[in-house]
């Protein structure tokens, strides 16, 4: 089994990829803006709902379930500055099998009337954050010859109007997703664009929009989650470098 760090975590793709890497039997550190939060989904993760499942190998020696650690870390990543800190204050295992960012945020708004604080706040979420963390745990990637998904948007391949900061920040993220599979030849990179997803999120995108929100509208979290983890999963021959899940 690994050890994986998933950003974003309290989300809702953030919190099914936890779902299933759990169950799946995997250490996990999940990070979040909201220690409570993070506190309510350790203990969902930890319940038996979610407790690790053995796959059935037949002819194969029985052993007992494990007991996968769950670690947390809150943080803001509206503060990239801070995230070193952060981490050294967690002590973060020596090797790491993977990083899901899927941590993100969302303020529609024309360009006439976005702010340079709005800006500088997608910039700082959606990739300041996400290039900084990358870059801390390398170190641990590399030992584990590990994999870092980023869960990007398709705003990331099209930007529509009033999308423009949301855009530039996934837009940006798609290009350190490039660059760093060009760099890191032992590390497998990935990138995730969803479409429009069931999540907290979507329904303010909504409200921003003035429309209705109807979760059967759009892709389930769980849908995408299942998509990432079988890139994390495909065996070391190959990778998914880049994969579109859209409502259907």
């Amino acid at each position: 089994m690994g050890t994986y760090l998933i950003t974003g975590a309290t989300g809702g793709i953030g919190t099914a990829v936890a779902e299933l890497l759990r169950e799946r039997g995997h250490d996990l550190i999940l990070t979040g803006r909201s220690p409570e939060r993070l506190e309510t989904l350790t203990k969902t993760l930890a319940s038996d709902a979610h407790a690790a499942t053995q796959l059935i190998n037949p002819g194969a020696v029985a052993s007992p379930p494990r007991n996968a650690s769950i670690t947390t870390i809150p943080l803001d990543l509206t503060e990239p500055r801070r995230i070193e800190a952060s981490l050294a204050a967690a002590g973060l295992p020596e090797r790491l099998d993977g990083v899901v960012h899927a941590a993100g945020m969302v303020h529609l708004s024309p360009v006439a009337e976005l702010e340079a604080d709005e800006w500088m706040e997608h910039l700082s979420v959606n990739l300041v954050s996400a290039a900084e963390m990358t870059r801390l745990l390398l170190p641990a990637l590399r030992a584990a010859e590990g994999h870092v998904v980023f869960v990007n948007s398709t705003a990331g391949l099209r930007a529509n109007p009033e999308w423009s900061a949301y855009a530039a920040s996934k837009f940006g993220l798609r290009a350190l997703a490039d660059s760093l599979r060009a760099e890191e030849s032992s590390l497998r990179v990935t990138t995730v664009y969803p479409g429009r997803t069931a999540t907290e999120m979507q329904r303010r995108v909504r409200a921003q929009e003035g429309h209705p929100y109807a979760e059967d509208d759009f892709a389930a979290p769980g849908t995408v989650a299942r998509v990432l983890v079988a890139a994390l999963e495909t065996s070391r021959d190959a990778v998914v470098s880049d994969v579109t899940v859209r409502p259907n």
